[in-house]
């Protein structure tokens, strides 16, 4: 009898390097499903949502349009599947965000409980947040440390994984189509987004050879210039999984040793650095990390962050960037860096207004890096 089993997308966009889809192509048949969950509806934002739908898209149709969507609690669904369809073994890969990993800790009692066996694998981090401590057994909070006495000193990243197996891909009953999860927004906005992107993997793989084969030799003093093409553009790709932090991290140390190749690995660690905080410091997602803020005045004049919003302060690169997130989806690190001290510092608004406008704007949206 052939063994079924499922391997379960979530934020791994992707075919290759995809440690979960490579366990799973060893066996007979592979069903791949996609669950929108609640979470992720009330998590995304509006570009997003046109960015994962595109991805979706392009993901079905590398699997001969095979991908099942489902739309609800993950649990149920997979539960549903496993009866109907007579499952031997399910794998997925981790998002290491608390909500996610809590979900998968239910999926994981029941599955327990039904007697199927499962795997599951860290398909988006060069380096588990569990696994960096300090010598006292406690998560650090500052970046250099982390980076250079935790990352670093701990062993390099996982290789990317070449897998030679051809994957069967199998059908599964009672499916919606892509469009039945609605994900693209009614209003004309999505096609500003739409023209200035091209989603999926392939197209992912195309900009980081871009930026491997022009952009990354004056990454580090040209990354300081929003006028200046010297950034990736990558983290939309990354953050959906159409490419895995480790293929970039691989493909940017194969030009060797030097200011710009270091610098940019360094970037790298910080996105693991936002991870590694909201796993140790959940708290941090609604809550001050410094709780001698929790009784800061704040002005939160909505008129003020209105105008900071569309873009109408009146200080120029404020509002550069925020006509540039409102027309692309995406603004440069230097300016993100500027309009956030701008809305906090200057219009003395709490930084939750910042976050929840950027996650509705950006397409790179993360809730870690947010």
């Amino acid at each position: 009898m052939k063994k079924r089993v499922i391997h379960w997308f979530r934020n791994d966009l992707r075919l290759a390097d995809n440690p979960a889809l490579h366990e799973a192509s060893g066996f007979d048949e592979v069903l791949p499903i996609y669950i929108l969950t609640p979470e992720t509806i009330s998590g995304l934002g509006q570009a997003s949502n046109i960015w994962l739908h595109h991805s979706l898209k392009k993901l079905n149709e590398s699997t001969g349009f095979k991908i099942a969507f489902y739309k609800g609690n993950p649990k149920e669904i997979i539960t549903e599947i496993i009866q109907s369809e007579k499952i031997h073994k399910i794998f997925w890969n981790k998002i290491f965000e608390p909500y996610q990993l809590a979900n998968d800790e239910k999926l994981v009692a029941e599955l327990d409980k039904m007697d199927i066996s499962w795997e599951s694998f860290n398909g988006s981090l060069l380096w588990e947040p569990s696994s960096i401590l300090k010598n006292d057994k406690t998560p650090y909070k500052v970046f250099t440390p982390y980076y250079r006495k935790g990352c670093l000193f701990s062993g390099i990243p996982r290789e990317p994984l070449i897998s030679e197996k051809r994957i069967n891909w199998a059908s599964c009953r009672g499916k919606l189509k892509l469009d039945d999860l609605r994900l693209l927004p009614n209003h004309d906005w999505k096609n500003k987004i739409e023209s200035h992107w091209i989603m999926g993997e392939s197209a992912a793989n195309e900009r980081l050879e871009e930026f491997i084969g022009n952009n990354i030799k004056n990454y580090k003093s040209g990354r300081n210039y929003p006028s200046k093409p010297y950034v990736s553009r990558l983290s939309p790709h990354i953050h959906f999984g159409e490419l895995s932090p480790n293929q970039v991290w691989y493909s940017v140390r194969s030009l060797g040793q030097n200011k710009n190749v270091d610098h940019f690995c360094s970037e790298l660690g910080w996105r693991e650095f936002s991870h590694y905080l909201i796993h140790h410091f959940p708290d941090m997602l609604s809550k001050n990390l410094n709780r001698k803020f929790d009784s800061f005045p704040w002005d939160n004049n909505e008129d003020l962050i209105r105008s900071w919003e569309l873009g109408q302060t009146g200080y120029p690169i404020v509002d550069a960037g925020m006509k540039e997130l409102w027309e692309t989806g995406y603004m440069h690190n230097r300016v993100r860096m500027i309009v956030g001290s701008f809305l906090v510092k200057n219009l003395l608004s709490h930084w939750s207004y910042g976050r929840d406008w950027f996650n509705d704007c950006l397409v790179d949206a993360d809730l870690a890096n947010n």
